[in-house]
């Protein structure tokens, strides 16, 4: 049953992704510019106080962590950060191979 949840967080998160592809996609087509929406901006216009707080909790724990890690992942595309977790969860959380010749009780 989790199993299933996480997978249907993947599937949702990867559609995410592709809503953001196609959305600069578009923006791309109407401006002539190329110009991707990157993930920490898209924080910031959905919450920027829980962006802040992330930020001094993760400074507070490993200093190191927020400028080497999460600064290089908010620095990326939206739909290259969505699709990535979604992938990610849809592979981890995949159904198991059945075993051939035995059953599973």
């Amino acid at each position: 049953m989790i199993r299933g949840f996480f997978r249907l967080i993947g599937l949702l998160l990867l559609a995410g992704g592709f809503i953001f592809m196609v959305y600069d996609g578009a923006r791309w087509v109407a401006d002539q510019t190329l110009k991707f929406t990157r993930f920490g901006q898209f924080w910031n216009d959905i919450n920027q106080a829980s962006q802040t707080a992330f930020r001094t909790w993760v400074e507070a724990k490993a200093p190191w962590l927020w400028t080497s890690v999460i600064r290089l992942v908010l620095d990326q595309p939206v739909f290259a950060v969505l699709g990535i977790l979604g992938i990610l969860l849809m592979i981890l959380f995949r159904p198991r191979k059945p075993l051939i010749g035995y059953s599973r009780d």
